[in-house]
């Protein structure tokens, strides 16, 4: 009797984490369903989807994926810390590595990279609390870089199509927030200890420096390539379907096992979204109900639908119901700091640390939510006077 006991809160164990690990598309294919009783299926589903948008984001999935296997940005990363001799110094290149790379890379990227990194950089040199800092700083910086180009993160891609921005007025907007976040982060590192680094930690730098990277020259040229194709594409100079047929041929080619890098999941959130909005919008009195309540506030309701279900379904869900592109993408964007899960990507540094010091989680939560708010107010102040 026991075992079978046991095996059933096993098997209630394992479907909870995976409602859990997938809460957001779940949620979205339920929503999909009951508008399904609404708008039968029919073929105008497939207009609902945006193909570019789906596009270019496999495109770049595949190729950042193939540029983080590489293990050039870690390479980098050591050589300069090499030339550290401070824990504050070594601070400010961590979090602004993050701030920088995922504008090109994205912030989830961003973080995988330099946040395990980061764990290995500052064990001889800082204690567990201040390592908690820094990676919660890490965090922001991911968030708040990305924000300044359309590829640095998902919604700042799938906006920028939908709203058929150009990249010159696309950079005018977001430039003064990214600017405004250097300050911040920099006056947020000048607060931490100027303690000199030790010796082994300048040989653990050394060590690290040495280790090769896991890609041939000849791939890492392939990547850039593709790369390119990819900023063609977002800077509306090159159709989307030739880059992913370019991407698709060659990586399949040369190394197919990039492909295990697409977050699918991801993919069939954004998939499931579209037919959703695309349903409510045949809709029409909730969806004049909908607008109604949104205009004139598109930026708070932004941030706020963040906080609860992420800035990358809330950027889908509410861009069927608003024109106001400028408000809608700074209000996702800044709604990416706030709680943990406001930015997908902050789970990722989250869980690096947790599992590496299980008994810091409270302070990390503790730490993390008290930048992340302060940032988040700071924001929400400079966009009302800026905006």
């Amino acid at each position: 009797m026991n075992e079978l006991n046991e095996e059933f809160e096993a098997e209630v164990s394992f479907v909870g984490r995976i409602v859990k690990n997938n809460l957001v598309i779940l949620l979205a294919a339920v929503g999909v369903l009951v508008s399904m009783v609404i708008v039968p299926p029919s073929m105008r589903y497939v207009e609902y989807l945006n193909g570019p948008v789906l596009g270019i984001l496999f495109c770049l999935m595949v190729v950042i994926g193939g540029f983080r296997e590489s293990g050039v940005f870690s390479v980098l990363l050591s050589r300069l810390l090499l030339r550290l001799g401070t824990f504050r110094q070594l601070a400010m290149v961590l979090v602004f590595s993050c701030f920088f790379v995922s504008m090109w890379v994205t912030n989830d990227v961003s973080l995988l990279t330099f946040v395990p990194f980061a764990l290995l950089s500052l064990r001889r040199v800082a204690s567990e609390k201040e390592m908690a800092v820094v990676i919660s700083l890490q965090t922001i910086a991911a968030n708040l870089g990305s924000m300044c180009t359309p590829v640095g993160n998902p919604q700042n891609l799938y906006l920028y199509f939908h709203y058929a921005l150009n990249l010159g007025e696309f950079m005018a907007l977001l430039l003064p927030y990214t600017i405004a976040a250097m300050i911040m982060l920099a006056a947020s590192v000048f607060l931490l200890p100027n303690r000199r680094i030790s010796i082994s930690a300048r040989l653990a730098a050394r060590r690290a420096e040495k280790v090769p990277l896991m890609a041939s020259p000849r791939q890492l040229w392939m990547l850039g390539a593709l790369f390119f194709l990819s900023l063609l594409t977002v800077a509306h100079l090159l159709d989307y379907r030739i880059t992913l047929a370019v991407v698709v041929l060659v990586t399949a080619l040369m190394v197919p096992r990039y492909f295990r890098y697409v977050d699918y999941r991801l993919l069939g959130t954004f998939v499931a979204f579209f037919i959703l909005i695309g349903n409510i919008s045949q809709w029409e009195a909730f969806r004049q109900i909908l607008a109604a309540f949104l205009t004139g506030h598109e930026f708070l309701v932004a941030i706020f639908a963040s906080q609860v279900i992420s800035n990358v379904p809330a950027a889908v869900l509410l861009s069927g119901f608003t024109d106001n592109a400028a408000a809608l993408l700074l209000g996702t964007d800044i709604g990416g700091l706030g709680t943990l899960i406001a930015s997908m990507a902050s789970l990722i540094s989250y869980g690096i640390f947790v599992r590496a010091y299980p008994r810091r989680q409270g302070y990390f939560l503790k730490i993390f939510t008290a930048l992340n708010v302060a940032y988040l107010l700071f924001f929400i102040v400079f966009a009302a006077v800026a905006f």
